[in-house]
Parts: structure tokens; sequence; C-alpha cells
């Protein structure tokens, strides 16, 4: 049962983001060399029960923008005009802009898939969105993840240094955010934790210093694999480390449970006789 949450008067009330599998095929650079466009990611929309860790992948820089912006709530327009809206003003003058999967994570309500090709909009925004609002679905996505805090990406750290930007591989990759989709549209966690798996190998084969880097602290290939040895998927927020995503049907020891942001009812006045 959802209940008040009194941390919003701190943090405010615009949703956080998790980006699941496919992420970096919302960047250009990326999605232009996809030899099976359009290519997929997905995002699910967070209700802001918790503070979310800098540096962690979750768009904590997009959403302060927001809160700004909108003076802490989101705006009812529609989702699409919201998220350029949002883009121009976190981007504007940056010479490395960031995807626009920050902002439709922020905004989108429930769990989306975001589709990128480079022939729409120069893969700048998604040529598709498709949502899953169902109750039942989001009720079982937020019993079978699992975050575990790791550790903030480090300062100085980029994970651009090191590109090997394989055709190949970025088709592939932009598959485990259509696979991760639809396995969570069947409830098929075995699929799910799988998209999740491929994703990891995508991100180390295209931008290999995601996971290895020299401003990395923590061994974040050694603690994935042992998370994927042990449950049916894992895979981290963000390049750098963030949190680690686990696909689970058992309670993973400290790790915790989000809570995703369904769309509100519309309300109808009762019409008079």
């Amino acid at each position: 049962m959802r209940v008040d949450n009194c941390i919003t008067s701190v943090i405010g009330n615009i949703p956080n983001r998790l980006a699941l599998a496919g992420g970096w095929i919302d960047q250009p650079f990326v999605s232009r060399l996809n030899p099976l466009s359009p290519g997929s990611m997905v995002v699910v929309n967070l209700e802001p029960t918790f503070r979310v860790m800098e540096r962690s992948g979750c768009a904590t820089g997009t959403r302060a923008i927001a809160l700004k912006l909108w003076k802490g709530r989101l705006p009812a327009r529609p989702p699409q005009e919201l998220v350029r809206r949002l883009y121009h003003a976190e981007n504007r003058g940056k010479t490395e802009p960031s995807g626009s999967q920050d902002m439709a994570g922020l905004i989108y309500p429930g769990i989306s898939r975001l589709d990128y090709d480079f022939a729409c909009d120069g893969g700048v925004f998604p040529s598709n969105v498709e949502s899953l609002t169902e109750l039942k679905t989001i009720n079982w996505l937020e019993k079978v993840l699992f975050l575990l805090p790791i550790e903030p990406r480090p300062e100085g750290y980029n994970p651009l240094g090191e590109k090997h930007l394989d055709p190949k591989w970025i088709g592939r990759l932009g598959q485990t955010g259509k696979d991760c989709f639809e396995s969570i549209r069947r409830r098929d966690l075995l699929g799910l934790g799988d998209s999740m798996n491929q994703c990891m190998v995508c991100w180390e084969r295209i931008l290999p210093q995601t996971v290895r880097h020299p401003a990395l602290k923590v061994d974040l290939k050694a603690i994935l694999l042992a998370y994927q040895r042990r449950y049916p998927g894992a895979m981290y927020s963000g390049c750098g480390g963030g949190y680690l995503i686990v696909a689970s049907s058992e309670p993973v020891p400290g790790g915790f449970r989000v809570d995703i942001r369904a769309p509100k009812p519309v309300s109808r006045r009762r019409s008079r006789a």
C-alpha cells in the first residue's frame, strides 16, 4: 500500500528515474551506427520516496533542473512536450549533451520503452515511446527489482575515453532494450535478467570504461559477476557504478525495492441530470 511520503517536502515531487537495458542507444553517436534501427532502451519512472545518490546514473542532475524549471512539480502537459523543454533547458550550450532518456524517464509514468532512430530528429529524441502502466505489471516489477548502493562515479571519471563503436554490438545493445520491455510485459523474470546481463556485455564491448577505469576504486566487474552468478540478472544504474540493479524473485541482502509511479486516474465530474 502506498502512503504519503514526508521526504518530498525536502526533495520535491518530481519523480526519479531508473534506466534498465539498452542505455547509451539514446546517444546519437551510438544510434547513427545501429544497423537494426530503431534500437530501444527501458526507463522506469519512480515515486520520489528516497533521496537518490548523486553521480549514480539516475538523472539527478536533470531532476535538479526540472525542480527549478517547474517549481517542484511536473506540469500537466503532454510528456513529449515536457521532454523537449527539459532537454533544451539542460543541454543548451553543451558540447557533450546528456541523452533524452534522462528526461523521458523522469516524465513518462510507468515503465517505458524508448525507441531511437538516427533518421528521426538525428537520434536526439525517441522516435516512439510505449509505456506499460497496468498496475499488475508495475507491482510485479516492484517485487523483482532490488537496488544495492555501490558507489558514486568518482570525480574526473569519463566513460568515453575508449570507444569501440562496432555496429554489430550496437545492434545487440538496442535489442536488449526490446527484450527487456517484452520480458516485463510478459512478467518473465529470466528474460528480464538476461536482457540486463546482455546489456552489460554490450556496454563493456562498446565503451569498456563504463566498468573499468583508472579512476574507479571499486572492482565493478567482480561485484557484477558475483550477483549475475547468484541471481537471474544484474546491471549498474549507470556507467562507473552508482547502484547495482538486481532481478530476483527473492529478497537480495542489502538491497531495497522501489515504488514505480503509475499514472494518476483521470477524475470525472458527475453530469447533472
